[in-house]
């Protein structure tokens, strides 16, 4: 850990993500496929998921803390794999987060329990639901695996102190929909301590620099060092998203009819055999 200098800027390393390519790639099998009710649901679960990122995003740009930030990365070691929403250097720590951007509110119980309470169609709908602090958690634990496994690298020998690394590496998981309750009175210590608002992000990262010696905080240049050493170890991922939904060409996504060549004035085209009921054509070839 070195000296602290003046930095308040909010630097974004990768700003891009996954999120943001699966939303384009829905919209487009949406236009061509308007009656896939698979890719209407993941379209407005991608796009609310999408919305919360953005939230924090915001926040996180005009926090004037001074900090390097990473989005949407993925870590991988021995077959196991971490993606991570956001992974944000401060001077006094090394933030994974995990954004929730859920309709309705969250109550954490005495037991740690996460409960989710919403409408449907006026209809109140309360369950439990998998606790996004275990994944979190699971992301630290990956992450720890990489720096045992990497003693001798940059990236290992800034992270690698094990009696150091439980207080400079916090799993948090950030709720964005501000609109909602998080209710968390009951709630184990260690879990309130870990689950926050996105409004409360910034404050609780000031609360932590706050709390930190003046001369254990880091400089701007090792702040950088360790942010790229995360972004060396990012795996870019591709996917198929027409392959995912193993649309099938031969059927019309408007009616579910079967799609055959028709003979058109000028040329060739696809047409629905349920026409002159379904009006649906493509091009030969789209």
């Amino acid at each position: 850990m070195g000296l602290f200098t003046k930095f308040t800027e909010t630097v974004f390393l990768k700003q891009d993500s996954e999120l943001e390519k699966r939303v384009e790639a829905l919209k487009k099998l949406k236009e061509k496929y308007p009656n896939n009710q698979d890719i209407i649901n993941d379209l407005q679960i991608a796009q609310a998921g999408l919305k919360g990122e953005k939230e924090i995003e915001f926040c996180l740009k005009n926090a004037n803390i001074g900090m390097y930030v990473l989005h949407d990365i993925n870590l991988e070691i021995d077959g196991l794999s971490a993606q991570i929403d956001y992974i944000v250097i401060t001077p006094a720590k090394c933030y994974l987060i995990e954004c929730k951007n859920m309709i309705g509110n969250i109550t954490i119980d005495n037991n740690g329990q996460f409960i989710r309470e919403y409408e449907v169609n006026g209809k109140k709908v309360k369950k439990a639901i998998e606790s996004p602090l275990r994944q979190s958690e699971r992301h630290r634990e990956i992450l720890l695996k990489i720096s045992y496994e990497s003693k001798k690298s940059l990236f290992s020998k800034l992270i690698f102190q094990e009696s150091t690394f439980e207080k400079y590496h916090k799993a948090i998981v950030v709720f964005a929909n501000n609109a909602g309750i998080l209710y968390n009175k009951y709630a184990p210590k260690e879990v309130k301590q870990k689950v926050i608002r996105s409004d409360e992000l910034i404050s609780y990262m000031k609360k932590d620099i706050d709390n930190t010696n003046k001369d254990m905080l880091d400089s701007q240049k090792e702040m950088e060092k360790y942010a790229n050493a995360f972004l060396n170890r990012h795996k870019e991922k591709e996917t198929d998203y027409e392959s995912m939904y193993k649309v099938d060409d031969t059927i019309c996504p408007q009616c579910g009819g079967k799609l055959v060549e028709r003979n058109g004035k000028y040329s060739k085209f696809i047409g629905c055999s349920n026409y002159p009921k379904c009006t649906f054509t493509k091009k030969i070839g789209e």
